[in-house]
């Protein structure tokens, strides 16, 4: 029996298998949702040179029409350059509709999936896709309306069109209504993913309110908008048979010759001349590609892989920089210690990439000391929260052996400790083990260059640790002599029956040797603050102007009346010290 052939639209296929794209349970579907939306934002914003300015406010609305999960709704908020009325249906409704796919740039999103993965969830979980309000710089009104996928054809469609009056110059407001349920905290938690966002985007103003939760701003550290690389092309060293022909069929009838210098990096006419020694047959490189055959693109393929070529250039990957990346640590809380590593470009795999590695301690984070470090990864700037035992990053750092740093580590395992581990990477060809981009896929080169940013980091650690326990080890000493040195003296004071003066002035000695002074030289310098006060406010009032005013004397000098006041002991004590000048000799007679 014969059975009937169908065939499906790409939003019919995701809408399958939601699973794919990050919307594998209700917890990840209300990460992806944010995630997808705020990334989104701050592209935007970069690619307008824009200062982003978002706000994010997730709340529950009711009870969600699937088993054990609440109505969410995630609203997110940009400045950014806005979207066209007629793109509002594509950028939201439509698979694989992206100006980004495939230009091989270092931006967050790439494919045009994950932004219309939301909106069919929203659609599939509480039957109305995303809420979007778009004004952009030439547009007096926003325009808003609700946007869904049409499954059957992927193609997206904008209904209830109304224009409204909005304060923004421009900017994109989208909200989605979805089942979920909301974890704050850990590997899977809004608050992780916010606080890894801010802390790779140091040009970021955030705002955001979780639940009943109060609003919460994270101010800018960078008033730098990063400068996007242009993008650059593939290096046909990465290819696969099948993805060269592909790739291909991207150019239409231009010939061979042309397609392979103008659609690969590191291509020239040297290179073509080295193919045809490698076997190519030269009269292929005049032919269109719609004249060659799947036997023609195979010779093609296995000269340019039996050629050496240049590497890529570096110049198309972007970094947050280690002056940044050290500003931004601040803004997650207290820091007690940090090292930031930012490594030079390199190529790993044929494909340019940069490393960037932030080890921290901070002060209010309550992390367990037996408890394995709390690991951030990124990619292209984005969280990566899941999935983490199968990611490049986490097996390069159980590679290193952070014992010879100063850490407890099991075997094979991340090492133990009460700090906070960020690894970054960047590339404009990062390669994912899945659609969704949860986990980064390792090979033995990339590895090893995230160990290399690892260790240089670890050695700055380690220099730290060995401070500490120094510093601890004089303080054990010290506690002990404290405790028994007050005995010793007693002891002394008997034998040699000195009195109770010479005991009392022993024992402030033992303290200013032990360093126990501290709380006298404290309060001599609040003293010396109190007086200066006085004298700026006794000033101001002489001179009629306000205390601000007056500049507060530096280090080692002193004001005005200070000086005019020790004038006249100045000229005494020169007066006084001053030697007396010996006798003009008399000059000898002359003899007549």
């Amino acid at each position: 029996m014969s059975r009937q052939i169908t065939s499906s639209s790409t939003a019919e296929y995701f809408s399958k298998n939601l699973q794919q794209v990050g919307f594998s349970s209700p917890l990840k579907a209300v990460l992806t949702t944010l995630k997808e939306a705020l990334d989104n934002s701050l592209d935007a914003c970069e690619q307008g040179g824009i200062l982003p300015e978002i706000e994010v406010q997730i709340k529950k609305v009711g009870t969600g029409s699937s088993k054990n999960t609440d109505l969410i709704k995630i609203t997110v908020e940009d400045n950014g350059p806005g979207i066209e009325p007629d793109d509002l249906a594509k950028v939201f409704g439509e698979y694989l509709a992206s100006s980004k796919f495939g230009r091989g740039q270092c931006s967050r999103g790439q494919q045009g999936i994950g932004i219309s993965a939301a909106t069919t969830w929203a659609q599939l979980t509480n039957a109305k896709g995303a809420f979007v309000m778009s004004k952009t710089a030439s547009m007096r009104k926003a325009l808003k309306g609700q946007v869904d996928v049409d499954i059957k054809t992927n193609s997206g469609v904008l209904k209830n069109k109304e224009t409204v009056d909005w304060d923004k110059k421009s900017g994109v407001q989208v909200e989605f209504t979805i089942d979920g349920r909301i974890q704050l905290n850990g590997d899977g938690g809004l608050i992780t993913y916010l606080e890894g966002t801010v802390l790779v985007n140091p040009h970021l103003n955030l705002r955001y309110k979780l639940l009943d939760n109060d609003w919460v701003s994270v101010e800018r550290v960078s008033t730098t908008v990063p400068e996007i690389p242009t993008a650059t092309l593939p290096h046909p060293h990465t290819f696969k048979l099948g993805e060269f022909i592909t790739h291909a069929t991207l150019y239409g009838k231009v010939t061979l010759d042309k397609f392979l210098k103008t659609g690969f990096s590191r291509v020239s006419d040297q290179s073509l001349k080295d193919f045809v020694a490698k076997g190519l047959p030269k009269a292929l490189l005049s032919k269109p590609l719609t004249a060659l055959k799947n036997e023609d693109f195979k010779k093609v393929f296995q000269a340019i892989q039996d050629t050496e070529l240049m590497a890529p250039s570096t110049k198309s990957v972007l970094t947050v920089g280690e002056e940044a990346l050290s500003k931004s640590i601040g803004r997650l809380g207290e820091v007690d210690f940090f090292s930031v590593v930012a490594r030079k470009p390199i190529i790993c795999d044929f494909k340019p990439v940069v490393v960037e590695v932030a080890l921290a301690r901070f002060k209010n984070r309550n992390l367990e000391a037996d408890e394995p470090v709390q690991l951030l990864r990124f990619a292209n700037r984005v969280p990566l929260q899941f999935d983490k035992s199968g990611c490049a990053i986490t097996w390069a750092i159980e590679s290193v052996n952070w014992k010879s740093y100063g850490l407890q580590q099991p075997k094979g395992s991340l090492p133990i400790g009460q700090y906070v581990f960020a690894v970054s990477l960047v590339s404009p060809f990062i390669k994912f083990k899945n659609a969704s981009k949860e986990t980064i896929d390792a090979s033995e080169e990339l590895v090893e260059e995230i160990r290399r940013a690892l260790m240089q980091a670890g050695q700055k650690l380690s220099r730290h640790i060995k401070k500490e326990f120094k510093e601890a080890d004089l303080e054990r000493k010290l506690a002990h002599i404290e405790q028994f040195g007050p005995i010793l003296v007693e002891g002394l004071v008997r034998i040699t029956k000195s009195s109770d003066a010479r005991m009392k002035k022993a024992q402030e000695g033992l303290r200013k040797l032990l360093g126990r002074d501290s709380e006298e030289a404290i309060a001599d310098l609040e003293e010396a603050q109190t007086k200066l006060a006085a004298q700026k406010s006794k000033q101001a009032k002489k001179m009629g102007i306000d205390e601000d005013e007056i500049a507060v004397p530096e280090e080692g000098t002193r004001s005005e009346p200070e000086e005019a006041a020790e004038e006249p002991s100045k000229k005494t004590d020169k007066v006084k010290q001053a030697p007396k000048k010996p006798a003009a000799k008399k000059a000898p007679a002359k003899k007549k």
